[in-house]
């Protein structure tokens, strides 16, 4: 008898510290995540044509609990080639369009526990539309110092998505509608991807 209680005892002693290890792997990425990600931006201002943007941007979470995150994002799309075609076939004409979005965003993320997530998020926030030339420092400067000008319209964000982690390290895909209002709702679909860092 006292060999099987020195035996349980031998092993109780020696769960506890994995146990601890274990629920202290899983807290020590409990305060939120940071990343950075590529977007894709099916802008349609009147409904019948659409142009297709694709951009970048960052974005920052911070837990309130285990399924609540709340996260604030920004992102800059670049310049768009058009390719126009004359009737006959003949003559081809390449148009740059200087029209550049930027859109920020904030609002809660809804998440399943556990290193791989399904979430659902509604986001409010705006899109800012600005003229502009080569992607630089600069004129992305420009274009957030802008903000609240006359090309800033109040949007709203409903949006899914999956991640999955590795330790801190993950990777993120969302589709969404960045709904904005000028004149009535427009609605644009929205895919972003990237990767995550949880801490």
């Amino acid at each position: 008898m006292k060999r099987v209680f020195s035996l349980a005892t031998i092993l109780a002693v020696l769960a506890v510290p994995s146990l601890t290890m274990a629920q202290e792997g899983t807290a020590d990425y409990n305060h939120g995540s940071v990343g950075i990600f590529a977007d894709y931006f099916r802008f349609a201002p009147n409904g019948s044509s659409a142009t297709n943007f694709v951009g970048f941007g960052a974005r920052a979470g911070f837990n309130a609990n285990r399924i609540l995150q709340l996260e604030g994002e920004m992102n800059y799309d670049f310049e768009r080639n058009f390719t126009t075609i004359t009737n006959n076939g003949g003559t081809t004409t390449f148009t740059t369009t200087r029209l550049r979005p930027l859109t920020g965003l904030f609002g809660p993320k809804f998440q399943t526990p556990g290193p791989f997530k399904f979430f659902v998020t509604g986001k409010l926030g705006f899109i800012n539309f600005t003229e502009g030339g080569a992607v630089t420092p600069g004129t992305v400067g420009n274009a957030i110092s802008s903000v609240g000008g006359s090309g800033t319209h109040f949007a709203v964000y409903p949006g899914a998505g999956l991640e999955g982690f590795w330790g801190p390290f993950g990777l993120r895909v969302e589709v969404g509608d960045t709904m904005y209002f000028a004149n009535g709702t427009h609605n644009n679909l929205r895919v972003t991807f990237g990767p995550q860092f949880r801490f």
